[in-house]
């Protein structure tokens, strides 16, 4: 492997986190958000008045790739909470 193709994979592992794995409570509690964005797009809008009077506006339209595909949030919800903690959710997406 090169050195550029080794630095890139390096950068690659360090983008997606240390791997340690978080409590299942952890897990839940930030794989109910990936679930919700599986059924539905989200949008964000932003305004803002700047010191010179200058107004600014924004609007973000996010979509996820499980509400791309039509994944069902329970088994997003599930096999998220196993890949962040390797254990199975204590409660139903839906609780």
């Amino acid at each position: 492997m090169s050195a550029s193709a080794m630095a890139v994979t390096a950068l690659l592992l360090t983008a997606c986190g240390s791997g340690e794995p978080v409590s299942v409570e952890r897990a839940m509690a930030e794989c109910r958000d990936r679930a919700i964005r599986a059924t539905r797009p989200s949008a964000e809008i932003t305004i803002g008045v700047g010191t010179s009077g200058h107004v600014a506006s924004g609007l973000v339209i996010g979509v996820t790739d499980d509400f791309l595909v039509g994944r069902d949030p329970e088994t997003v919800y599930r096999d998220c909470v196993v890949a962040r903690s390797g254990e199975e959710p204590t409660e139903p997406y839906g609780a």
